[in-house]
């Protein structure tokens, strides 16, 4: 009771409060109203009905610099304009050009979709709160948020990692392979929605929980709580949503690549048997060879892929192993990067393919550049079983 005796002081010069009020209020939750109250924390601006959601841990940390929220703020404003306005084209462009209209591009759209829905309606919640420099939304979205978030990433891998294994079926299985229907792919679609919607919803169940992130400005998982029946909730998540993910994508790519290039050796040895420079047609003999182009879109893929999701998977683990290294700005950088995912994945999946940039010129010719007309005899099957993406 000393302790409290030498504070009151202190804390009534700094805002007077009713000696009542101090009177009751003892041990940690006076040291968190303290704090609050001379905004010492990145929780003083938190509203009362959802500190309940937020881990002790944060009030150790001073409020972020204004200046943060404000790039932040503006950082996600061109994210969502650019991401939302990306995938609305591609949607738009393969839904209106019946030529497109595959089941390889079923998974593009939905990737397109996926993403579009993500940039619709996180950026504006989170572009809100950096204006208020926190939470203010309340529980109700902060859950609907953190799930929208979930869902919508959780889509978006796995539609990545079909679209991969759609691609290995094409180039490496070939007309071994089961062909990709329609009804198949709308199957995988519903597949990769349903597998979403059930590690979304596992956390409003008591499995985890969703919580405003350290910056205060988001929503995620809870990663700081220490008792591993939620710790296991991130460690079991991170091997569905993203390890199986990204290890299928590498297995598929690898092959792809290596099928490729034995073609082109093949080729090669062929056309020396032949006394011929090339099998090739004769515009396509001094660009890039067809494993090179495999291998540079599957490094592409992959290491966008990696640079997207993995700030996210780092913030968890260490929240959960050694949390004393995580801070509310270094928070940010998962969501952020997370979210700028949806900006390339229109140009890795879409833009990239001739016959995509062919349609948007004749909808849209004022976002086209460069050439249209890439589908040259050497690369076309390559561009088929990849390219439908």
């Amino acid at each position: 009771m000393d302790t409290f005796n030498t504070t009151i002081p202190c804390f009534i010069g700094a805002m007077p409060l009713n000696i009542s009020t101090l009177a009751t209020t003892t041990g940690p939750h006076f040291a968190r109203q303290l704090m609050r109250f001379n905004n010492q924390t990145v929780v003083s601006k938190v509203p009362e009905d959802i500190l309940h959601l937020i881990d002790p841990y944060w009030y150790q940390f001073p409020p972020l610099h204004p200046l943060w929220h404000k790039i932040l703020g503006l950082v996600m404003i061109i994210l969502g304009i650019i991401g939302w306005c990306g995938n609305g084209v591609v949607v738009y462009v393969f839904i209106m050009t019946p030529a497109l209209r595959t089941p390889s591009n079923l998974l593009v759209v939905n990737l397109a979709f996926s993403d579009f829905i993500m940039m619709g309606f996180m950026c504006p919640p989170m572009v809100i709160c950096c204006f208020y420099e926190t939470w203010v939304l309340g529980t109700l979205m902060c859950d609907i948020y953190a799930m929208v978030g979930s869902l919508c990433g959780c889509a978006s891998i796995w539609t990545m990692t079909a679209i991969a294994l759609d691609r290995y079926n094409v180039i490496v299985k070939g007309m071994s392979g089961t062909p990709l229907t329609i009804k198949r792919a709308i199957v995988q679609i519903l597949g990769i929605w349903s597998f979403g919607s059930i590690w979304t919803i596992l956390p409003l169940v008591g499995w985890n929980r969703y919580v405003p992130e350290g910056n205060m400005t988001a929503c995620g998982t809870d990663y700081l709580t220490q008792d591993w029946s939620s710790k296991s909730y991130i460690l079991v998540y991170s091997v569905f949503v993203y390890y199986t993910p990204l290890f299928t994508i590498i297995y598929s790519y690898y092959f792809i690549v290596s099928t490729v290039a034995a073609h082109e050796k093949g080729m090669r040895e062929q056309a020396k048997k032949m006394n011929v420079a090339s099998l090739r047609s004769g515009e396509n003999q001094g660009g890039p060879s067809a494993e090179a182009k495999l291998a540079k879109v599957a490094l592409t893929t992959i290491s966008l892929w990696f640079m997207a999701w993995t700030p996210y998977l780092v913030i968890n683990y260490i929240g959960i192993f050694n949390r004393s290294l995580i801070t509310p700005l270094f928070t940010i950088w998962g969501s952020l990067f997370a979210k700028a995912n949806a900006i390339y994945n229109p140009i890795v999946y879409g833009v990239s393919h001739p016959k995509y940039r062919a349609a948007l010129k004749e909808k849209l010719p004022f976002l086209v550049c460069g050439s249209t007309e890439e589908q040259a005899a050497g690369g076309e099957k390559p561009s088929e079983g990849g390219g439908n993406s």
